[in-house]
């Protein structure tokens, strides 16, 4: 591994979206960057689709073999509110990245402008503004599939830090074993884990992760009631139905040995800040390297399609 520099000062935004409203959800993340800039932050980390909110509980009209036009007009108003990338709220979080001097992760719904077809991305901005890397989820899960797209390019970016190899997973993409281990044969050591993901085996598969990779696994889910979805939305009954709390939330950080840096925060929002020692990374690779000593390359072999 390069040598690294041995500390990242990181915030890790737990929040609720302002639902299918792109324009207020990028106002409050630029809120929070400048909040967490506050505090010298160099690593600042937002939920899965921040921009404009995931739609837990919604249908959009869709059953086996119909939809209906009700659910459609809610599509179209997620539609609406989902981003091109790059595009005009991208522009305004890398002047506030820059702003802060700061790397920036975050979720969104992106719209192809070619296609319509959305994508569950997160985004990568460095310190100097830029968009550094756009990852779309694989294969959204379950009922997601019928709102997003696989991934259709640009698989497994990373992006080389002051703290070594910065890589993203989507919530359940975690899951997908092979998936893992392309980003750790990229070397991954910032392991950024944007999703909307509070139950309780989710944190024993994130501990997990993070011993498997030896690496730091940063979980930043979502806060959110149900009270804060629309009021015009076509489909409300589905809404009725939720929870009082829709997500607990439960971000935190995990260490390279699996023990959390900082304990999962719930049911509120919260900007979790840490500074992450970075020595032991290499240090715990000592005894087990994924994809160096360990991994038995004359026997087992990963192709991963660029």
């Amino acid at each position: 591994m390069k040598d690294l520099n041995n500390k990242c000062k990181i915030a890790v935004v737990q929040a609720a979206p302002i639902m299918f409203d792109k324009q207020l959800c990028t106002e409050k993340t630029i809120k929070f960057i400048e909040e967490a800039a506050e505090k010298q932050s160099e690593l600042i980390v937002f939920p899965e689709l921040f921009i404009p909110g995931y739609p837990y509980g919604m249908t959009f009209g869709f059953t086996v073999g119909s939809r209906n036009a009700e659910g459609r007009k809610d599509w179209k108003m997620y539609y609406d509110n989902s981003i091109l990338v790059p595009g005009e709220e991208t522009k305004a979080i890398g002047e506030a990245a820059k702003k802060a001097n700061a790397y920036v992760s975050i979720g969104v719904s992106e719209r192809d402008p070619v296609s319509a077809t959305l994508y569950n991305t997160n985004l990568f901005f460095s310190p100097d503004g830029e968009l550094v890397a756009v990852h779309r989820k694989l294969k959204p899960t379950g009922a997601e599939r019928v709102v997003w797209g696989d991934a259709d390019k640009g698989y497994f970016p990373v992006v080389d830090t002051p703290w070594g190899t910065m890589g993203s997973l989507i919530c359940w993409e975690s899951y997908m074993p092979l998936a893992r281990v392309a980003l750790y044969e990229k070397g991954v050591t910032l392991y950024i884990s944007p999703n909307t993901n509070d139950n309780e085996e989710w944190q024993a598969t994130i501990r997990h992760i993070a011993i498997e990779g030896h690496c730091y696994f940063i979980n930043c889910d979502m806060y959110f009631t149900k009270d804060m979805y629309p009021d015009d939305l076509h489909c409300p009954d589905e809404i009725a139905k939720l929870s009082d709390t829709v997500c607990r939330g439960g971000s935190c950080i995990v260490d390279p040995y699996g023990h959390y840096v900082t304990d999962p925060v719930w049911d509120k929002e919260e900007i979790i800040y840490a500074e992450l020692d970075m020595e032991k990374v290499p240090m715990s690779r000592m005894e087990f390297d994924a994809c160096g000593h360990y991994s038995r390359p004359d026997v087992l072999e990963l192709k991963i399609k660029e």
